[in-house]
């Protein structure tokens, strides 16, 4: 499923983000920028060992920040390492942590001229955000930010498994029919 937002698109896909062919895939970082699980261990298992060195050298990355590497061995040029929040209860702060992690690594997109870019679902594993919750916080945020600069031209939701894709997809139909976007299958 994709929506036009001015010249930008906004698309969902169902897949491995490690594969993808965009400038630049988003990892769902941890605060020290160590190698973890999900999809943080997939893509420093895919990529190789030069991600994680050169994520060293920031030392650490604040919850609801963001920081860019090189991409080492994957498709992408660079990998974009954003921390979002652990789930507590909803009433610490936890969405605008995650609006912001969303904001931070868009920003260094639009700093470093970075026209394509892919995320997954940030907090939703390990962090245990709550997915209908949580893709409502991630799609809004990139629709204000796309409406706002127009930039990236592309930015894709990889979604790992059925239950992620459909969380979603019925948040995107939601609000594009909210904000008068049109998408398309």
């Amino acid at each position: 499923m994709r929506v036009k937002i001015g010249e930008c698109l906004l698309e969902l896909v169902e897949g491995d983000i490690t594969r993808q062919d965009t400038e630049a895939i988003v990892n769902a970082a941890n605060e020290q920028l160590i190698p973890g699980g999900g999809v943080d261990g997939a893509i420093h298992r895919a990529g190789g060992p030069s991600i994680a060195e050169e994520a060293r050298k920031y030392g650490r990355c604040p919850t609801g920040s963001a920081v860019i590497t090189g991409a080492g061995n994957l498709k992408a040029r660079y990998v974009i390492h954003a921390v979002g929040p652990r789930y507590r209860d909803g009433k610490h702060g936890e969405a605008e942590l995650l609006a912001s992690a969303y904001r931070s690594a868009l920003k260094i997109c639009l700093e470093k001229k970075i026209d394509s870019v892919a995320f997954p679902s940030l907090s939703t594993g390990a962090y245990g955000y709550p997915l209908e919750e949580a893709s409502r916080i991630a799609l809004k945020t990139i629709i204000s930010f796309l409406k706002e600069h127009q930039y990236p031209r592309l930015v894709r939701m990889v979604l790992f498994g059925k239950e992620a894709y459909k969380a979603y997809e019925e948040a995107l139909k939601e609000i594009a029919e909210a904000e008068n976007l049109k998408p398309d299958a």
